[in-house]
């Protein structure tokens, strides 16, 4: 691929490694990933790893000359202290981090986070400078009931609710259906993803004055990304197992951004 490519709109795509990888499978995929000319066009959609926390320094100094934004799966809502096992959102930029994910559902089922932690959360992310990356979604109960849009208000709202915004805080949302999730998982229609997108960015530019960036995760794979990334309200793609090998990150990003040009 030679030349920039220009885009409609300017995608985020990404992938948590969530609890997999060694150091040697990830500067395998940080290596592929550098020789990628998608590395080095931010313009055209942007790039973003998260990797374990034990990788987190490693990914970032592999991937320091690129575009790609490296992140970390969690950090506590305290900056220091007695806290065992957490990690804090200065560790997390002191490492070289600049976005965190926050309150996925797996986070939320299996280590009982709450909307009250995870605003707690988002709010330390954006003092310390740190982009929150927030995972909402619907369990399959919500879903079944028609009570997709009461959950996903009642956890926008509630995440947004302790952030300071005067000092250009950055927060993007990640609508991920609980039942589309994991291996297993069912996909979201397109169409409903996008119904839910709409909504979400409606409520945050009537909370904030402008929308938040909204962006899919739910059994993203080669052959339902280009339909979601080009529904007007997904801005971005969250991808898990299907981005976990490089080429198979390169190959979604390389499809949606000819998608999108």
């Amino acid at each position: 691929m030679g030349g920039k490519t220009v885009v409609t709109k300017r995608p985020w795509i990404g992938t948590s490694w969530k609890m997999n990888k060694t150091i040697r499978e990830a500067d395998a995929f940080c290596e592929t990933l550098r020789q990628s000319d998608w590395s080095r066009q931010s313009d055209a959609a942007q790039l973003f790893v998260i990797p374990p926390f034990t990788l987190l320094n490693r990914v970032v100094i592999a991937l320091d000359e690129t575009d790609v934004i490296v992140g970390a799966q969690n950090a506590h809502w305290e900056d220091a202290g007695a806290w065992t096992g957490e990690i804090s959102p200065v560790q997390v930029k002191d490492c070289g981090g600049r976005l965190v994910e926050i309150g996925h559902s797996e986070r939320r089922t299996f280590f009982n986070e709450t909307d009250e932690t995870v605003a707690k959360k988002t709010a330390s992310a954006v003092r310390n400078g740190l982009t929150a990356l927030v995972c909402i979604g619907d369990t399959l109960e919500e879903y079944e009931a028609g009570k997709t849009a009461a959950a996903l208000k009642r956890q926008t709202l509630a995440a947004l609710s302790l952030v300071n915004w005067a000092g250009g805080a950055k927060v993007i949302i990640a609508y991920e259906p609980v039942w589309s999730i994991g291996e297993g998982g069912t996909p979201a229609d397109p169409a409903f993803a996008d119904e839910q997108h709409a909504r979400i960015k409606e409520l945050t530019a009537a909370e904030l004055g402008a929308p938040l960036a909204v962006l899919y995760g739910g059994s993203v794979n080669p052959t339902n990304c280009v339909d979601l990334a080009n529904r007007p309200n997904i801005d971005g793609l969250f991808i898990g197992r299907s981005a976990w090998k490089a080429d198979g990150y390169l190959g979604i990003v390389s499809d949606v951004v000819a998608s999108l040009a």
